[in-house]
C-alpha cells in the first residue's frame, strides 16, 4: 500500500513537472492514478473493471471535446481503433491457436487510451506494451520462477505504455520520424 501511495504522487509530481498547473495537468493525473489502479487490479485478479475503464473512456472523449490531449475526431477514432485492434489480434490468435491470448478489458483499456490520446498515439502504446510485456515477462520466468504456462496479465504493460505515451508520446514519435529521415 504504501508503495502505491508513494508510486501515485511521484508520478502526479511528474505530471505536473511536465504539463504545469492547468486542467490538462489535473486531468492527467486523473488518468493516472486510474492507470495506477487498473495496473494492480489486473496484475491481482486479471480483470480490468469495466466501471474504471469505461468511465474514464468516456471522460477522455469529454477532455478532447476541449481538445485538452487531441482533437475529438482523433479521439473517437483512437476509442474505435484502439479496441479494433486488440480484438482482431484476440480473434486471430483464437482462429490459429484455439485459445484465448487475452481478455477483453485490454480491448477496453487500449480504446480508453485511443479515447485519451487519439489514434496517433496507439501504435507506440502496443509497441511500447509489447516490449515491455516481453521484457518483464521473461524475466519473471527467468528470475523469479514463474510458470511458462500461467498467463501474465497484459493490463499492466498498456497501461504504463499509455502513461509513457501520455508524457513522451510526441517526443519519441518526432524523433523516430527525425531519426528514420537521417537513415534514408
Amino acid at each position: 500500500y504504501p508503495f502505491v501511495e508513494l508510486l501515485s504522487s511521484g508520478m502526479a509530481f511528474a505530471i505536473a513537472i511536465h504539463f504545469g498547473i492547468s486542467l490538462q495537468s489535473l486531468m492527467a493525473v486523473l488518468l493516472t492514478w486510474a492507470l495506477i489502479s487498473l495496473s494492480f487490479i489486473d496484475y491481482d485478479t486479471q480483470l480490468l473493471p469495466d466501471d474504471i475503464t469505461l468511465s474514464f473512456l468516456w471522460l477522455g472523449i469529454i477532455a478532447n471535446m476541449f481538445g485538452l490531449f487531441t482533437d475529438i475526431y482523433s479521439s473517437l477514432l483512437g476509442v474505435i481503433i484502439g479496441y479494433l485492434s486488440l480484438w482482431s489480434i484476440y480473434i486471430a490468435f483464437k482462429l490459429v491457436t484455439g485459445k484465448e491470448g487475452m481478455g477483453y478489458g485490454d480491448f477496453k483499456l487500449l480504446a480508453m487510451l485511443g479515447a485519451w490520446l487519439g489514434w496517433q498515439k496507439l501504435l507506440l502504446i502496443v509497441i511500447l506494451s509489447s516490449f515491455l510485456g516481453a521484457v518483464i515477462g521473461v524475466s519473471l520466468i527467468l528470475f523469479r520462477g514463474h510458470e511458462k504456462n500461467k498467463p501474465i496479465p497484459f493490463g499492466p504493460y498498456l497501461a504504463l505504455a499509455g502513461w509513457i505515451a501520455l508524457i513522451y508520446g510526441n517526443d519519441i514519435i518526432d524523433n523516430y520520424y527525425r531519426w528514420s529521415l537521417h537513415a534514408l
